[in-house]
């Protein structure tokens, strides 16, 4: 960096929400970015240290800190400096949060970087952050912070992800009595790995992660991943301008696929005999095989070669991930051998994907397992309420992992998030609260059940469930009339002669059922006319600011599904989001919102008609979001 370039603009990509999540009054945050491929003073995200010696949050440990991001981090994006949250003295503590940022980075990758690191602080008091930026053995203030309004633009619109998987099986040599030295058995192994990935006869099958791109499959031979006479090919070669490049969603993932194949028909070297290859022990040996399963995703531009891609950012990000399987695995080849198998993830409020590895050994409800998922929530300053990093969260990439049997990942047909079309309330002034997450639209004549006129709360009770399942809180189906009727006739709630029937059920006979089948408790809100429900807003949007779940309104006459509340606490002007379960056509968004079936209503309209009637009492029925990661 040259001397100049410290005065210029630190530019954010992430909001300065994301870059203070879940620190506590003191501690420290690591600023990454991508100084290969984005400019080098552009913070993409921040991860919470959690690893640090007693008595001084100031302190990392470094190891701890670097196997843990190691695994996390994509290659492509690196540690780019220091974030100092509750230090006193900012320019005495610039040096140790430049100081840092270089020790950790060095534990991670071996060598020293080459781009500025950047030192930032801030106190408990304030939100306000200071930068400094270091140039030339001296660390300077910034002239001046930009918060980016489009990040996702900076980082797709010229950059793109690549994802490579790989099964190894590699041969170990142990002693027979004697504990296996870890660190240089793994040292040897990620040798032995280099070598057969550089190996000149090794091919390297790259192509685009769009199914509907018109662009071709390249093939890359070992021999010309570090050749000067390769001719170059650009990573845009690969990558569809026709759909998004970020991967806004979990089922909406664009990136250049890389397959190796490490024994290819055609050899360099000239048929001969069969040649062994003898290895001298001095004590008695062991031989078993180990078996990987290596799954990496990089980050790099599109104007990169594919080819310097492969070698400098795919292959390392192969080997690093070998090493950390390993040594989470500890080289066990018997039955009791770990299942650990990478997974990627982007929850939101991060911008970049994340890498994960899971033990699969013992399922996700294994006490560890919620262990590190906690760990990676407080890392990545996500909540503690939601299961934002389970497996059923990762990221899709495949073509029939993306259709499904029936158009989604999970085989479901049917509309979701259809209050996403509708236009605003026109409440003036007012504060908007919304359900937060996915949901199903059920409604009457779905499944060939014929329920009209009494089936609405089933289905508002089919949309609730819908929500948990897309949030990853429960793995159940969502439930059949028939299938809730047996639920509440095996709690005692109903007699037998329910199943089968067509009888209604209302805001209670729900709550039963979610804590009978997902184990869900509920808040019931009841009230003795339609004229109150307008002085039920407030307690309504802290719900969906807190729970975020779907309200079934129940009583009256009709059953409704209520997504969200809009109220101006001056004027008291109000309106309800209603999703209506008694819509008996087809599933046409356009005709759903345009007949009013997912609409804005107001307690009473313009023509003077009341929504909610008011001789008639109401239950509110408030699924409450369950504690878990």
């Amino acid at each position: 960096m040259e001397a100049d370039d410290r005065r210029c603009t630190v530019r954010i990509l992430c909001s300065k929400k994301a870059l203070l999540a879940s620190t506590p009054s003191v501690g420290i945050r690591w600023l990454i970015g991508s100084p290969r491929f984005i400019s080098p003073l552009t913070i993409v995200a921040s991860f919470r240290c959690l690893h640090t010696l007693p008595a001084d949050p100031f302190s990392p440990d470094f190891s701890k800190e670097a196997d843990d991001i190691r695994i996390l981090l994509l290659r492509g994006f690196d540690i780019i400096g220091a974030l100092f949250v509750g230090s006193q003295n900012w320019k005495e503590d610039a040096n140790k949060a430049i100081e840092a940022s270089h020790k950790l980075r060095s534990c991670l990758y071996g060598d020293k970087a080459s781009h500025s690191m950047v030192a930032a602080f801030t106190n408990a008091e304030s939100s306000e952050i200071q930068f400094f930026v270091s140039a030339n053995s001296t660390v300077a203030e910034v002239e001046s912070v930009l918060y980016e309004d489009n990040p996702e633009n900076i980082l797709w619109d010229k950059g793109c992800l690549m994802r490579c998987q790989l099964a190894l099986k590699l041969p170990l040599y142990a002693p027979l009595y004697e504990k296996l030295d870890l660190e240089t058995t793994v040292s040897a192994l990620a040798k032995r790995a280099i070598v057969r990935l550089k190996d000149p006869c090794t091919v390297y099958l790259v192509e685009s992660g769009d199914t509907n791109s018109d662009k071709q499959c390249s093939v890359v031979h070992g021999k010309d991943l570090d050749s000067v006479d390769a001719k170059p090919l650009p990573c845009s070669h690969f990558s569809s301008r026709k759909g998004p490049k970020v991967p806004t969603t979990r089922e909406n993932v664009d990136a250049i696929h890389v397959t190796i194949l490490t024994n290819p028909s055609r050899s360099e070297q000239k048929p001969g005999f069969p040649a062994i290859e003898y290895l001298a022990a001095t004590k008695q040996t062991r031989f078993s095989t180990i078996s990987l399963r290596l799954d990496i995703l990089c980050y790099t531009s599109l104007d990169f070669d594919i080819a310097t891609a492969i070698s400098e950012i795919v292959i390392p990000g192969l080997i690093e991930q070998l090493k950390a399987i390993a040594y989470a695995s500890n080289l066990q080849t018997s039955s009791s051998q770990n299942e650990l198998c990478p997974y990627h993830f982007l929850p939101s409020g991060l911008l970049i994907p994340i890498t994960a590895i899971y033990d699969l050994k013992y399922g996700e409800m294994e006490e560890k397992q919620g262990e590190l998922r906690k760990s990676l929530h407080l890392r990545l300053g996500l909540p503690l309420d939601r299961p934002l990093m389970r497996i059923a969260n990762a990221l899709c990439f495949d073509l029939k992992d993306k259709r499904g049997s029936k158009g989604t990942r999970d085989g479901s047909s049917l509309l979701r998030n259809v209050h996403s079309e509708v236009p605003t309330s026109g409440v003036s002034g007012g504060d908007l609260s919304l359900i937060e997450g996915s949901y199903e639209y059920y409604h009457y004549l779905q499944d060939g059940v014929d329920d009209n006129g009494w089936g609405c709360a089933y289905r508002s009770l089919q949309t609730i469930i819908s929500w948990y399942r897309l949030q990853q809180y429960t793995a159940i189906d969502v439930p059949s009339h028939r299938e809730i009727q047996q639920a509440l006739v095996e709690i005692g709630d109903k007699d037998p002669s329910f199943i089968g029937s067509r009888e209604w059920i209302g805001a209670i006979e729900l709550s039963f059922v979610l804590d009978k089948l997902l184990g869900v408790s509920c808040k019931i809100i009841n009230v003795r006319s339609g004229d109150e429900l307008p002085e039920k807003c407030r307690e309504l949007s802290f719900h969906f600011q807190t729970q975020g779940t779907p309200i079934m309104i129940g009583g009256g006459v009709l059953a409704y599904t209520l997504l969200g509340v809009e109220y101006n606490d001056v004027t008291g002007e109000c309106a309800f989001l209603i999703l209506d379960p008694h819509y008996t056509g087809s599933d046409d968004l356009k005709k759903i919102v345009s007949g009013g079936w997912c609409s804005w209503k107001r307690p009473v309209d313009s023509k003077g008609r009341s929504f909610f009637l008011k001789d008639k009492f109401y239950n509110l029925l408030l699924p409450q979001r369950p504690n878990m990661v």
